[in-house]
Formats: structure tokens, C-alpha cells, sequence
């Protein structure tokens, strides 16, 4: 068997044609359906380029809140660690107390790098930063508070 050639032995290579020889009418003839306007389809494109940077600036609010909430939950597990470790001064304690004084102040050193992330022209963050500001603050007293380091004399063991 030659090369290129058919295995029928025609002699002529495979080739494809794409030109339409059908009768069939084409989707370009056919009529839109009553009601359906092509204008409603193809919508401008600012239009769409102002949804999707409204639906972003929505999406980085939500995100900030939940990030401004995070500290809560580490708040109620430091809460409960350190009511476990218990009043006694050994390593455990220790630690647990050290890193309730080291994890809000580290936290609060980088609050702008936690809501850069988040920056937009449409989003205000001064809640969510506030808000994780006192989340923190708040870890900040529970670790004062288990050091027994406090001026009120009514909250001392």
C-alpha cells in the first residue's frame, strides 16, 4: 500500500467538506418568540460590570464581619481552657495564661492587615474593626484577669 493512499485504493485523501448544501432553515430565520426581545438578553455591559463589583463589595462586607467575629470563638475556648487549667501555678497554666496576654495584643498590632484584604470604596469597615478591636480587648482581660494582676479588689481570687 502506497502512502496517502485510501485503503479502497481511490487515491484521494480523506478531506472534509464544511459548506452547508442543506434545504433546512437556519436558527438565523427563524422569528424570536412573542414576548422575547433580544435587547433584554444582551444587557449593557456596565450594567453587568456594576452588578458583579456590587455583588463583590457585598460579599467583602460579609467577609469582614465574619472575620471581625472570629476572635469570639477563641474567646469562649480560652474562657474554657483556662477554667480548666484551674487556679494552681504550674506550666499548663502558665502557658494558657501567656498566650491569653499574647493573642490579643498580636491581634490588635495587625488589624489593618486583617481588613486590607476587605478594602473598598463601597465597604465600610469601621464596625467590623471596632468590633474585632473589642473582641480582643476582651480576650485581653480575661488573660489580666487570670494573672490576678487587676486593680479591683472585688475581682481578685
Amino acid at each position: 500500500m502506497e502512502k496517502g493512499k485510501g485503503v479502497m485504493g481511490s487515491g484521494q485523501r480523506w478531506a472534509v467538506d464544511f459548506s452547508d448544501n442543506s434545504t433546512a432553515p437556519s436558527s438565523r430565520d427563524i422569528l424570536d418568540p412573542l414576548g422575547f426581545t433580544r435587547a433584554s438578553v444582551d444587557q449593557d455591559d456596565s450594567t453587568v460590570s456594576r452588578q458583579k463589583k456590587d455583588a463583590e463589595s457585598n460579599w467583602k462586607a460579609q467577609k469582614a464581619w465574619e472575620v471581625a467575629q472570629a476572635p469570639f470563638k477563641n474567646l469562649l475556648m480560652m474562657g474554657f481552657m483556662m477554667w480548666m487549667a484551674g487556679n494552681t501555678v504550674h506550666l499548663f497554666s502558665i502557658g494558657i495564661t501567656f498566650s491569653a496576654l499574647w493573642q490579643p495584643i498580636s491581634a490588635l498590632q495587625g488589624v489593618g492587615k486583617v481588613f486590607e484584604p476587605y478594602k473598598d470604596s463601597k465597604v465600610e469597615l469601621l464596625g467590623p474593626k471596632l468590633l474585632f478591636i473589642a473582641l480582643n480587648l476582651g480576650g485581653l482581660a480575661l488573660g489580666v484577669w487570670k494573672t490576678g494582676c487587676h486593680p479591683c479588689p472585688l475581682l481578685r481570687r
